[in-house]
């Protein structure tokens, strides 16, 4: 017998926009092996606990099958279960976004799949379907253990460095910084199994809709932060290392029309501050700090603390990895040196 729908689950429906009939065949496909089979019934009590989201949301975005068993979600995973208890207590504050959250994260069995949902709505436009690119997205990010394991740093280090980012929940939902950097990973893969035309389709996306541009050769490590993210421009040969913290308008670029390996290496823990631009094969050393607005076009040693136009060493920093304590000014008393020694002649301050 089929299902029929009431005019508010029909409402809720439209306000979503993955088409219903074509996103229920792709959670069916998912679901069957890759047999996708007829629209599937609503969830019941018993599938969604105690709590009521079956009768106010229809019945697309049910879910996935879960991950295979060697995958990161079938283990006890605590950001999840966080992203979860996030979502209902939202849902509970603002009835208004119940739809939302259910159909974002309260309705699948994993954060992998919620986070190919939310991207899948982020980046569809009327010739790059949604059905396609959660295939494509669930395809990728449910075989790589890279990308289970660089979702999870990621959106730790959005929610330990960036205080606007008040749960998991919000990265994973409404940070675009966050969106982007994930969705290069997928581009990334793609570009590395010879899909570059694929990649490249995506990377044009990723640069419309969240307005960052991320070659997908480029090499990212985990726990990154792209702060903001609007305006970051990663080129085809940049390497990211771990833990490192982007502001936004970052410019990891080339110095003309030079090919081969012609773009910046950041190293791990360094922090680069707003609207810094740094040119050419130079690099970054580990826990070095860029200030904002800087033009860096040589390499820059261990810990060392730049700024200016061209950039210059202004002094050290003590912290291992400046990135994580996103601390981007130095003291009263060092800019007072620095000061002083500038009227006093004395190079670079030190």
């Amino acid at each position: 017998m089929a299902t029929r729908f009431s005019k508010a689950e029909e409402d809720d429906a439209a306000c979503v926009s993955l088409p219903d009939n074509m996103l229920s065949l792709t959670l069916a496909k998912h679901q069957n092996g890759g047999e996708a089979f007829n629209r599937p019934t609503p969830p019941s009590p018993s599938d969604s606990g105690s709590y009521p989201f079956e009768k106010i949301f229809p019945v697309y975005a049910r879910g996935f099958s879960r991950p295979d068993s060697d995958s990161l979600a079938n283990s006890l995973d605590h950001i999840w279960e966080a992203v979860k208890d996030e979502a209902k207590l939202e849902a509970d504050k603002e009835p208004i976004l119940s739809s939302f959250l259910y159909a974002s994260i309260l309705s699948h069995d994993c954060l992998e799949q919620a986070l190919a949902f939310v991207l899948a709505n982020r980046l569809q436009n009327p010739t790059l379907l949604a059905t396609q690119l959660l295939d494509t997205f669930m395809d990728v990010i449910l075989h790589d253990r890279g990308i289970q394991r660089a979702i999870r740093l990621d959106v730790q280090a959005f929610k330990d460095r960036d205080p606007a980012c008040l749960s998991y929940c919000t990265a994973l939902l409404y940070l675009k910084g966050y969106h982007s950097l994930q969705s290069y990973r997928v581009a990334h893969v793609l570009w590395n199994q010879g899909r570059k035309v694929l990649a490249l389709a995506l990377q044009s996306r990723i640069s419309e809709v969240f307005g960052v541009d991320i070659h997908p050769a480029a090499k990212v490590g985990d726990g990154i932060l792209l702060d903001h993210g609007t305006g970051v421009v990663i080129g085809e040969t940049a390497v990211i290392g771990n833990r490192v913290s982007l502001m936004h308008g970052v410019t990891l670029g080339g110095t003309g029309k030079e090919v081969g390996d012609r773009h910046p290496k950041v190293g791990d823990g360094a922090l680069i501050g707003a609207c810094v631009t740094i040119l050419g094969n130079v690099k970054i050393g580990e826990g070095a700090m860029i200030a904002s607005s800087s033009l860096v076009l040589k390499d820059v040693g261990p810990h060392s603390m730049m700024a200016g136009t061209p950039a210059k060493v202004i002094g050290y920093v003590d912290e291992k990895d400046p990135s994580l304590t996103m601390k981007h000014d130095a003291t009263k008393e060092f800019f007072e040196h620095v000061a002083v020694s500038f009227v006093e002649g004395r190079p670079n301050g030190v």
